[in-house]
C-alpha cells in the first residue's frame, strides 16, 4: 500500500491511497467463504452454492465492504501517524482512477480531499486587558429573590377587581360573525392569567374587571398558541388553528396569588429544617447562592468577549469551500442554502474550538478521572439536596458518579465542562483583568449587546 499527500495550498490536500490487491484479498476471500457457507438457494444444499455464483452475486458489495476497512484504517493510521491537524473528515474524490473492474479485484488507487486546520500561535501576556463583569448582589437584588420565594409559596386568594397579575376564571360562548351567541355552540369554563397575556390591547381589557363583568373579545389575544387555545376553548387542536371570531367571556371569579409570611416555616420549606436558622442566615444564603450562581453568568459572558476579540486579533483563515461541502456530505437533509446562511457562525465556533485546543495542548491542561467524579458527585449532590434527599455513602456515591461517566453522551458534556473550567481558568492568570460590578439590570443589558 502507497499512501502520499499532495498539497493544494496551506489549508488544502490530496490524500491519494494504493491499495495493491494482496493489500485486501486474504481477507475479501474469507468473507466471500464466509457467506458461502451461509447462503441458501433452491437447487444447492446449504453451504454448497457453486463460488463462481456467489461470487456473481455478492462479490462487488463483499470488495466494497472489505476495501473500506482498509481505507479507513489506512487513512486514519497516516493522519496520526503524521500528526496531520484536519478539519471534519476526509472526502473521496470522484477519480477516474477508482472505475475499476469491481468484479475482478486488482490494484486500486483512490483519493480524498482533506481541510487543514491553520497555524497560529496564542500569546496571552498581563498586557492584555480585558473587562469581567459581574452582578452586584445587593440587598435589592436579595429582596427581590425572598420576595419570589414569598410568592411560590403563597396561596391563591379570591379578589374584587383584577389587575396585572391576577387569574380570571372565566366561561366562554361562541359567537357568530355578529358577535352573537351561536346556538348550539361551545360553552366551556377556563382560566385567563393577565401577566402572560401577551397582546397589550387584550391585557388593558382584562385589568380592572369584577365578578360578572362580560367581554367579547377574539381568544387568540389572550392565549398563547393554537394548542393553548384549544384547551382554553375546550376545542380542537384543528379547530382552535382556523378559529377565527370573538368570544363571550364572562368573569365568575378573580384570584391573586398571595404571598406568604418570611419566617422561620417559609425558610425551612425551602432549605429543610434545621438547616438555616433565621430570617438573617436566609439573607446571607441567598446572597452566597445567588453569588455563585451569577459567577457563571459572568464567567460566560467573559468567554464570549474573550472569544470573540481572540478571534478578531488572531484573525483564522479557514478552508470554507471544504467545509461546506463537507458538512453538505456528512448530512444529506442539510441544503447548499441551509448551509450559506448559516455558515458564518459555524466557522467562528470552529475558530473558538481550535484556539480553545490549542491552549489545552500547549499548556498541558488535563482533567483526570479523579476531576471528572468529583465533578460529578457534585451535580448528583445538587440533585440529591433539590429533593430533600440524603446523600448515599461515599463507596455507593463513587459507583454512582462512575456509572455516569460511562455513559459516552454525559461522559462528553463532564469532560468538555471540565475542560471550559480549565481554559477559564488559564485565561483569568494569563491576562490583566479588571472587574466590574453591575447592577442586574445593567448587566443583562451587556450580556444581550
Amino acid at each position: 500500500m502507497e499512501i502520499v499527500k499532495e498539497n493544494i495550498d496551506e489549508l488544502n490536500a490530496i490524500i491519494k491511497v494504493k491499495i495493491a490487491k494482496e493489500d485486501y484479498f486474504e481477507s475479501y476471500d474469507k468473507a466471500l467463504k464466509n457467506v458461502r457457507k451461509q447462503i441458501q438457494m433452491p437447487g444447492f444444499r446449504a453451504g454448497q452454492v457453486p463460488a463462481s455464483i456467489v461470487k456473481k452475486k455478492y462479490g462487488v458489495s463483499i470488495l466494497g465492504e472489505e476495501l473500506d476497512k482498509v481505507l479507513n484504517a489506512a487513512l486514519f493510521d497516516y493522519i496520526k501517524d503524521n500528526e496531520l491537524d484536519i478539519l471534519g473528515q476526509p472526502i473521496p474524490k470522484a477519480d477516474a482512477n477508482a472505475q475499476a473492474d469491481w468484479r475482478n479485484p486488482a490494484d486500486f488507487e483512490f483519493s480524498y480531499e482533506i481541510g487543514v486546520a491553520p497555524a497560529f500561535e496564542v500569546k496571552l501576556t498581563k498586557k492584555d486587558k480585558f473587562t469581567y463583569n459581574k452582578v452586584k448582589v445587593d440587598d435589592e437584588l436579595v429582596d427581590k429573590q425572598i420576595a419570589d420565594f414569598a410568592k411560590r409559596h403563597g396561596a391563591l386568594a379570591a379578589v374584587d377587581k383584577s389587575i396585572d397579575k391576577d387569574m380570571i376564571m372565566a366561561s366562554f360562548r361562541e359567537l357568530d360573525e355578529n358577535d352573537n351567541v351561536l346556538e348550539g355552540g361551545f360553552t366551556h369554563s377556563s382560566t385567563v392569567a393577565i401577566e402572560f397575556t401577551q397582546d397589550e390591547e387584550a391585557k388593558k381589557k382584562l385589568i380592572g374587571l369584577v365578578v360578572g363583568d362580560v367581554l367579547i373579545i377574539d381568544p387568540k389575544t389572550i392565549s398563547r398558541g393554537a394548542a393553548d387555545l384549544a384547551a382554553m376553548l375546550n376545542i380542537s387542536k384543528d379547530a382552535a388553528e382556523k378559529f377565527d371570531k370573538n368570544v363571550e367571556l364572562t368573569v365568575s371569579e378573580i384570584k391573586r396569588l398571595e404571598a406568604t409570611n418570611v419566617d422561620q416555616e417559609l425558610i425551612d420549606k425551602i432549605y429543610g429544617k434545621g438547616t438555616v436558622d433565621g430570617v438573617d442566615a436566609f439573607r446571607a444564603k441567598i446572597k452566597e447562592e445567588m453569588t455563585s450562581m451569577f459567577q457563571k453568568d459572568s464567567d460566560h459572558l467573559f468567554k464570549k468577549d474573550f472569544a470573540n476579540k481572540l478571534i478578531k486579533k488572531l484573525d483564522l483563515t479557514l478552508p470554507d469551500p471544504f467545509l461546506k461541502k463537507w458538512i453538505g456530505a456528512s448530512n444529506a437533509e442539510v441544503t447548499a442554502e441551509q448551509i450559506e446562511a448559516e455558515y458564518d457562525q459555524y466557522a467562528e465556533s470552529l475558530k473558538w474550538q481550535l484556539i480553545e485546543n490549542k491552549i489545552i495542548k500547549e499548556n498541558d491542561l488535563k482533567v483526570s478521572n479523579e476531576d471528572a467524579i468529583e465533578y460529578t458527585k457534585e451535580l448528583l449532590g445538587s440533585q440529591y439536596a433539590q429533593y430533600g434527599m440524603m446523600i448515599p455513602e461515599e463507596e455507593e456515591f463513587n459507583n454512582m458518579a462512575a456509572s455516569v461517566l460511562k455513559d459516552e453522551k454525559e461522559g462528553k458534556k463532564i469532560y468538555d465542562a471540565l475542560y471550559d473550567q480549565k481554559v477559564m481558568n488559564y485565561l483569568k492568570d494569563a491576562v490583566k483583568i479588571e472587574e466590574k460590578e453591575l447592577s442586574f439590570d445593567d448587566f443583562v443589558k451587556v450580556a444581550q449587546a
